[in-house]
């Protein structure tokens, strides 16, 4: 079983950036597809950010494109999330792990394969 260690998460003011690592344990990183997910307070966890297996193709949600940037190292089993002009409301815990698909579906419609880390919290406030 693969494990999951969120880090880099914190309390910014509106319009600051933060940069999120997670890191994998085991030797079949490389072979997924990896995502960030986050679950803002009495929300569903939702897909927000995904990366592709060789970091070729990424997508991300209406609400942070353009401010989010999604990378990973396959040398280090991590994946990495900018996050830029954050809005009070991208407040929430921020998880990594794989969807179930190669091409996964942005927002709630994308289960993860492996168990859930301990998350990162993010407070975007003034």
């Amino acid at each position: 079983q693969v494990q999951l260690v969120e880090s880099g998460g914190g309390l910014v003011q509106p319009g600051g950036s933060l940069r999120l690592s997670c890191a994998a344990s085991g030797s079949t990183f490389s072979r997924y597809t990896m995502g960030w997910y986050r679950q803002a307070p009495g929300k569903e966890r939702e897909l927000v950010a995904f990366i592709t297996s060789a970091g070729s193709s990424t997508n991300y949600a209406d609400s942070v494109k353009g401010r989010f940037t999604i990378s990973r190292d396959n040398a280090k089993n991590t994946v990495y999330l900018q996050m830029n002009r954050l809005k009070p409301e991208d407040t929430a815990v921020y998880y990594c792990n794989t969807p179930r698909t190669f091409m996964p579906t942005i927002g709630k419609g994308s289960p993860p394969l492996w168990s859930w880390g301990q998350g990162t919290q993010v407070t975007v406030s003034s």
